[in-house]
């Protein structure tokens, strides 16, 4: 494959800054959480890339542990970028996150300076690149101190490995102690990354959002489509070849209940009056929330993103609509 992108690109895209920073993120970001590890098929991850990117999508999201196995996200997205991409390597934000259980033994896990250093090396490695755009800490962590966690990834901006600092599923009053640090240590943290969509407000409760505006901070999104259950793909009930059936860790059959499919049904409703698919209207409707920078979708085919992506066409709601979907689902 001789990929070469779209010359129209920045032409079908909106571009956000994250919170008062000059980092400018794409409406839509795409996320390597599914389908670019070990078991997915390589030359479907590149076209899913390469359409990304032609429609605008600069930002590119993973995590250490994103695979299956661990680390199998990172290797084949730096493979993609090596082999493909490397010519368009400035014009793209890539971004990962050290937080969760990557490898045996106590610096494997949560949030000290030694395993932060150490996974943020690792991560630079498999993807063969000099830095990230930007670095997360991935989960609060109950047992180190917050201000070794910043000094950290302040440490990390200082020695070039990483631009700008990230949280992510932090709640809103330890991403303010958090951020009281950063700015001490004039460290750029930029953005929050939590998850947020139509049927799942726990941020708008925990006080991220608030915060995040008060200090002038992004936020992007991640599971906006609540791992696919505000998409046509439940609207029947639960396929043979849906996650659920095949995977069932980040969403199984209990959590879809006939109340739920019931909601679904009625925000697809909604969402086919405004001319939309119900997942093009949770998009939307993530995107439009005071706050939001970005919004992270993946995608098992380049198909999917097309469709996503054209959530763009329709992104406002009146007052009629936005009580509605309220009171569906509140």
């Amino acid at each position: 494959m001789n990929y070469v992108a779209n010359e129209n690109r920045y032409d079908l895209m909106e571009y956000n800054k994250c919170g008062e920073s000059g980092l400018k993120l794409p409406a839509v970001s795409m996320g390597l959480w599914h389908n670019f590890g070990d078991s997915g098929d390589y030359e479907n991850m590149c076209k899913m890339c390469f359409t990304a990117f032609d429609c605008g999508i600069t930002h590119f999201d993973l995590a250490n542990n994103y695979g299956p196995q661990a680390g199998s996200a990172e290797k084949n997205f730096g493979k993609i970028l090596n082999d493909h991409l490397k010519n368009y390597r400035d014009e793209m934000v890539i971004s990962t996150k050290a937080g969760y259980y990557m490898w045996p033994g106590p610096y494997g896990d949560w949030g000290s300076k030694k395993y932060l250093v150490s996974s943020l090396d690792q991560s630079l490695k498999r993807m063969n690149i000099d830095y990230v755009d930007i670095f997360y800490h991935h989960r609060m962590d109950p047992d180190t101190p917050l201000y070794e966690t910043m000094w950290a990834l302040n440490q990390l901006v200082k020695q070039g490995k990483a631009l700008y600092i990230g949280l992510s599923n932090y709640d809103g009053k330890t991403m303010k102690e958090a951020a009281k640090i950063l700015n001490e240590l004039h460290c750029p943290f930029v953005i929050n990354q939590n998850r947020y969509s139509i049927l799942d407000r726990t941020i708008e409760k925990n006080g991220i959002i608030d915060a995040a505006i008060k200090d002038k901070k992004g936020i992007i999104v991640f599971s906006p489509l609540a791992q696919g259950l505000l998409t046509n793909r439940y609207l029947n009930g639960i396929p043979d070849d849906s996650r659920v059936r095949t995977d069932g860790r980040f969403l199984n059959e209990s959590s879809i209940s006939d109340d739920v499919l019931e909601k679904i049904k009625k925000l697809d409703k909604i969402a086919k009056d405004r001319g939309q698919t119900l997942a093009q209207m949770a998009l939307a409707w993530v995107y439009k929330r005071e706050g939001i920078t970005s919004v992270l979708i993946g995608a098992s085919k380049p198909e999917q993103l097309l469709e996503n992506i054209k959530m763009l066409e329709n992104s406002t709601f009146d007052k009629q609509e936005l009580d509605e979907i309220d009171k569906i689902v509140l």
